[in-house]
């Protein structure tokens, strides 16, 4: 009895320390983006966005924006965008993401770049944030070393609720 009293004791310690040391995502409405959840001022990421809401993302203070949206998607203007975080002064960052050919190579890009300090903090998008959470899931597990369930649990609250993209994110960080 005194055992598992002090198991349970230890388990709400840990899950306390747990929760005080993850990092809050909060949901905004932002004109001319979709699905805004931001990480603190680590990492926001959300669904489809116009041109003209970049520089609302540079008066927020991101350095670069990550547009996971493939050119022929209905709505995506890669181009435009390109052009306005340009004259805004923000690095803009295309790697277009199919979820249902999912490339391994454009995963270790996206790391690459969502870790360059030069990038962060920095704005992720696709056209519902399914894509741009779940990418940020294996960075969570690969570079920052957590565990599955939390970077899981992060990603549902940045946006993630596709379950073979949840799927393809545990398997590729386990690799």
């Amino acid at each position: 009895m005194r055992h598992r009293s002090r198991l349970f004791v230890t388990c709400a310690l840990v899950a306390t320390i747990v929760t005080l040391n993850a990092q809050s995502v909060t949901r905004e409405t932002i004109p001319g983006i979709t699905n805004f959840a931001r990480l603190e001022k680590t990492i926001a990421c959300a669904g489809a966005m116009t041109p003209a809401a970049v520089s609302e993302l540079k008066r927020m203070g991101y350095a670069s924006i990550i547009n996971l949206r493939e050119t022929t998607e209905q709505g995506a203007d890669i181009d435009a965008e390109a052009a306005a975080a340009k004259a805004a002064g923000i690095n803009f960052i295309h790697i277009p993401f199919n979820g249902v050919s999912l490339s391994p190579a454009l995963v270790d890009r996206f790391v690459t770049a969502v870790i360059s300090p030069a990038n962060q903090p920095v704005f992720v998008h696709d056209a519902s944030a399914n894509r741009a959470a779940a990418m940020w899931m294996i960075k969570r597990i690969k570079v920052d070393q957590w565990a599955a369930e939390r970077a899981a649990a992060e990603a549902t609250s940045l946006g993630l609720t596709s379950t073979a993209l949840r799927s393809f994110a545990l398997q590729y960080a386990e690799k």
